[in-house]
């Protein structure tokens, strides 16, 4: 039986293991992914450090860029030799009521890769045929493993935010998302403003497209922005409930502060901010695999980039200790064959 490598964990809290599992074959309904590259994203952690009802040993990832290998007998939308990736959302379930009326990333049934079934640590993966997306011919194959869910977030949700061509909208962190975050609001005509920590980082922040920067080492973000008019929309990717919630008084009449970065406490925020000057609070998951089809044609066309360093497969417990510290710039993205 032929065999693949792949990187599992095998309990939660468990380290990564380097193993040879034969190369696993389609269903009626699935595609097997021939994988060229994977991501490593934060939350791998949930895989990492367990999460319940979760299945082990399981193989992280839910970057994944690669080629079509094979394909199940009922599966007549992919050819084998098609270049192709696979994000978060894994696949729903066609009938439930948010099925019914279209919304598939909000399926009560929804799967997600690398939580419903193996992911993209691995050379070959099989992924549900709903759940993958063809890939531009123009994109590398590690520059597309990081939009399948950092960059579809940020795109998929500024395009579906209130704010238009043209309006004040800010990104609150230049890191994974943030930094991904700011390319695409400069490239939908947005007036971009990155929000960061330290007078070092506004270089970069212009360099990715910001028309301006804020350090909040220097004073009140919000107070800065209200100087600017107030933002249509704040985007938030710094996974820190405080400094979010702090940004509200930096919205326009009406504005929205849009959630991206998943913080541990809860945001507290006085109702009195949200009430009177009729501002929304904002989460986004994602988005289907037309979404990411959306996000990696958008990208081609523009430019747009993720900031990625590559590690062979065999370092997969490097990449994901350098992005869980933060040392990595920005997004750490595995290759298979070396």
């Amino acid at each position: 039986m032929p065999l693949m490598k792949a990187v599992q964990v095998s309990k939660p809290g468990g380290d990564f293991e380097l193993v040879e599992r034969p190369i696993p074959e389609p269903g009626r309904t699935q595609v097997r992914i021939k994988v060229e590259a994977c991501g490593v994203c934060h939350s791998d952690v949930l895989v990492k450090e367990g999460m319940p009802g979760l299945q082990y040993p399981r193989i992280p990832g839910h970057e994944v860029a690669g080629r079509v290998d094979a394909v199940g007998a009922d599966v007549t939308n992919w050819k084998v030799g098609q270049r192709v990736g696979v994000g978060w959302h894994g696949g729903h379930c066609f009938v439930c009521d948010a099925c019914r009326r279209g919304d598939f990333i909000l399926c009560v049934n929804e799967k997600i890769t690398a939580l419903s079934f193996d992911g993209g640590y691995a050379e070959y993966m099989i992924a549900p045929a709903e759940a993958v997306a063809a890939i531009p011919d123009d994109l590398a194959p590690a520059d597309a493993g990081p939009l399948m869910c950092a960059g579809i977030t940020t795109f998929n949700s500024l395009r579906n935010s209130p704010a238009r061509a043209g309006d004040l909208v800010a990104v609150q962190g230049i890191g994974g998302l943030g930094h991904l975050g700011v390319q695409f609001a400069r490239q939908m005509g947005f007036r971009t403003v990155a929000i960061g920590r330290g007078a070092d980082k506004e270089s970069l922040a212009k360099k990715l497209g910001a028309h301006h920067y804020i350090d909040t080492d220097a004073g009140n973000p919000a107070e800065a922005l209200q100087k600017m008019g107030g933002a249509r929309l704040i985007v938030a990717t710094a996974p820190d409930a405080k400094a979010m919630a702090a940004l509200v008084d930096g919205l326009a009449k009406g504005g929205e502060l849009l959630v991206l970065g998943v913080a541990l406490e809860p945001l507290s925020i006085a109702s009195l901010g949200i009430v009177i000057p009729r501002r929304n609070i904002q989460g986004w998951p994602s988005g289907t695999a037309k979404a990411s089809e959306d996000t990696l044609q958008f990208s081609s066309m523009t430019g747009v980039r993720a900031m990625i360093e590559k590690f062979p497969l065999e370092k997969a417990a490097q990449a994901y200790d350098q992005m869980m510290s933060g040392r990595v710039r920005f997004r750490a993205v595995l290759t298979m064959g070396g």
